[in-house]
Order: C-alpha cells, then structure tokens, then sequence
C-alpha cells in the first residue's frame, strides 16, 4: 500500500469522526474508487470499501451503539428501514450462495463486496443523510462524480489518450472506457445518474429562470456531458436504456411533458420509416443479429442449458458461473458479417470460410442478462427476490410521484428520476450486469435508500401547500 494511500484513509477516518455527513458525501462521490486495490494482512480491499467501513463504523460507534440500549427497551427509538425484510433475506440468500461455492475467498469477497457491504451503505445513507439539507447535498455528490467520470471519457474521446485497448484507442473506432476499463462501463454508471438527475432537475422552479440559474446550469451541463460519454464508449444497450426511461419519464412527468414527448416520438418514428437504413440498423440492434447480440444469444443459451441441468434452484453460486457453465461452453460462433445468402450452408461447405467468419468467444464472469445473472449467482430464490424487490421499487416510486404531484410538491420528480433510474438499469441490464460491480451495486442501494427517505419524509412532514 502506498503511502499516499495511508495518509488519504487516515484523513478520511478524521473526516468521518468528526463530519460523518461530509464523509458519507465524499464516498458517493468517489463510487469510482473501487478500481483503487490492495490488500491489508493478505485480506484483499478496495479503497470504496474501505471508506464504506469506515464511515459506518463511525457511525455505529458514535451515534448507534451508546443508544443501544435505549433502542432495545424503546420500539419508539427504533427507525423502520424500507425495504427491511427483502434486506434480511437477502443477507441470508446471499451468503447461501457463498456456501454454494464452497465459501471460497472469491465467493466470500463477492458477498462482501456487492452486498454486505452496499447494505451496510444503505443504512449509513438512511441514516447520516436523511434529514433535508443533507439530502440536497447528495445530488451534488453525484453531479461531481457525474461531471469527472464524463469529462474525462469526452477527453478520451478526442485524443485517444489513456485507452489501453489499441481496438478502442484507434479513430476509426475508437470507444471512451474513462477511469474503468471498457466502455460499457460508462453507460452502467452514468445512464442512471441522467435519470435521476432530470428528475432533480424539474424539481428546480422554473417559473423565473434566473432563479438558482447556476444550480441549473451546472446540472444541465452534467447532463449533457454524461450523455456525450455514453456516445463517446458506444455504449448501445445504455443508449437504449436511457431513451426507454426518458420516454416514460416524459410520458409521466406532466401534460406539457407528455405532448412534447409524443411529438418528438412521432418525429422519430416517422423518420425511421423515412430513411431506410436506419431501419436495418434498428432491426438489427433489437434482433440481436449483430456481433456483440451473437455472443449474447450464445451466452444466454449456456447459462439457460447450465441452470435447467441441475442448477435451476441453487445456481451456480457466487463466483462460480464461469467454472458451472464451462462444460456447456462454445468456444466460438459463426458471424455472418458480410450477410451471406444461405450463410450455415456456405460456410459448412467451405473450410477456408470457416476459418474466415469464426469468432472466438470467451467465458465471460457473468451471462450479461440481469435476470440470468441473478439466477446463476443467487438461484432461483435470489433471483425471485431480486424480481420482487425491483418491482416493490418502482410501484413505491410512482405511487410516491403521483401522491406528490396531487400536492403539487416539486418532490413528484425526485421520485420519478428515481423510478426511471432504475427502468434504466433494468432495460440496459437485460443484455449487461447493471449489479454485479462494486460501484453499480453501491449505487444500486443509494437509490433506495434515497426512495426510502423521500417516501418517510412524504408520510411525516405535512404538506405545506
């Protein structure tokens, strides 16, 4: 460990024990800082955990455990968590499917890295940042983790500076991977962030402009420069993800929302019939005919045959998908590039063709469907769960939304971000792992968290219009 690093958890420990709100704030601003690795006595960590522990042992140790008593003898002490119940069972689910895997170090980090520990995060966020003037605070803090994950994948973008991948490096075809790695990457992150930052944003009066003008400005500029990252890394599936939930956000948002956003669908629509070829582009990308849809299909088709074997309930197991679905794993497909009639025929018939439109494919860590990739790493418990719990989720939120709306509190978009949000995991998550990562399984958890305020703060402050 170096020793920068030392002196940065060292500042944030101070920082925590004596400004656990700021402390809190700066680890949702820093969700990135997973890719930050080490290891403390063999135990390998990631700086986000690291802050994630320390910021909730601040709290527990300062603010929890003297009450402890108090909150045992008093039921009134007690905070009624949402989502409580669906959070004990999956502890539970999750830590069965540790066992699954034999509780082996990879299992056992997986647990605490994409569950434990974002619950863990849950509660600090509930509990730290619930009062109104900090909950501000943490749209801020994801503005600013927004605005430099986005600045620097548009940096990218234009030099080709810091893409270690020569294929994403290169012009011609060149994707943004800003801090994480792949492109993809940048759509799981940010494509939510939009979501629940228009929703933010129509909250803002706007009867005079000028009114809190560089609030709006600035938000509006994150915006704009997320979308221009998602387009830089070619992020198709995030792309997809974000026009569903900014379709529904604009059907649900108001009468004069809905009429704008009828007629921009109309003026889409028209001009795919109007210009062809983006009619195949289309047909394409939802068919899934293309390279990146081909390797999809085919992973979906392992992991389906893996699961209905002898793993339909139990799962694979944490980490343990790419060792489960190796017996049923094709080493590569035939890709019709070049759209060639009768293409399984020629290609059968012709060894030097099929050397030319094989396509390797590897064993990937998860089988890119969020359905798929709770049910292999969870079972089939875990997987229902998960389907009730995103459900739960969005029916909260639009019910929240409408609640608010018929008091005419600016709030009914918060809520709205929020439930689309979470549409844009889902949408992009049917051919992605929107969870399965340290920083996306962290802000997973900060949505409801923040869902679960705004509906407390609904239900027990009285409405002042």
């Amino acid at each position: 460990m170096s020793i920068w690093l030392i002196i940065f958890i060292i500042c944030f420990l101070i920082l925590a024990l004596s400004r656990l709100n700021w402390a809190t704030l700066l680890l949702i601003a820093a969700l990135p800082a997973y890719l930050i690795r080490f290891k403390i006595m063999g135990l390998p960590l990631t700086l986000l955990e690291t802050m994630i522990l320390i910021a909730f042992g601040a709290w527990f140790f300062r603010s929890f455990a003297p009450r402890l008593k108090d909150i045992i003898k008093n039921r009134n002490l007690r905070l009624r968590y949402p989502f409580s119940w669906e959070i004990i069972l999956l502890i539970i689910i999750s830590f069965i499917a540790a066992g699954v895997s034999g509780f082996n170090a990879g299992a056992l980090g997986i647990w605490k890295a994409y569950f434990f520990e974002p619950i863990l995060f849950f509660i600090l966020v509930f509990n730290v940042l619930k009062d109104k003037r900090e909950f501000t605070k943490i749209f801020w803090a994801l503005v600013i983790s927004a605005a430099i994950v986005s600045v620097f994948a548009i940096f990218q973008k234009i030099t080709g500076l810091f893409i270690a991948n020569p294929a994403w490096a290169a012009a011609e075809s060149r994707r943004a991977v800003s801090f994480f790695g792949y492109p993809n990457a940048i759509g799981l992150y940010l494509a939510p962030l939009i979501m629940l930052l228009i929703g933010w944003l129509f909250s803002f009066s706007w009867t005079n402009i000028l009114d809190q003008a560089l609030k709006k400005l600035a938000i509006i500029l994150t915006i704009i420069s997320a979308f221009l990252a998602i387009y830089s890394a070619r992020s198709e599936g995030a792309l997809i993800g974000l026009a569903s939930a900014l379709l529904i956000f604009g059907l649900l948002a108001g009468k004069k929302q809905r009429i704008a956003t009828l007629i921009v669908l109309a003026a889409v629509i028209g001009g795919v019939f109007w210009f062809v070829p983006s009619q195949d582009f289309i047909a394409t990308k939802l068919a899934l005919r293309d390279l990146s849809g081909q390797i999809r299909r085919q992973q979906w088709k392992e992991t389906t045959k893996m699961l209905s074997e002898d793993k339909i309930i139990s799962g694979a197991g944490l980490d343990n998908y790419q060792m489960a679905v190796r017996p049923y794993h094709q080493e590569g497909i035939f890709f019709n590039n070049d759209n060639l009639p009768n293409f399984d025929a020629v290609v059968w018939a012709s060894s030097t063709l099929r050397t030319k439109y094989w396509q390797p494919v590897e064993i990937y860590l998860y089988p890119h469907n969020i359905f798929l990739n709770f049910w292999s790493e969870l079972g089939l418990l875990g997987l229902l769960l998960f389907i009730w719990l995103i459900t739960k989720y969005l029916i909260t939120a639009w019910k929240l939304s409408i609640a608010l709306g018929r008091d005419n509190r600016p709030e009914q978009y918060l809520a709205l971000g929020l439930m689309t949000a979470m549409i844009a995991i889902v949408i992009h998550g049917l051919v992605d792992v929107p969870y399965f990562k340290n920083d996306l399984a962290v802000m997973f958890w900060l949505f409801f968290a923040l869902l679960g305020i705004l509906n407390m703060d609904y239900r027990y402050r009285p409405n002042k219009n």
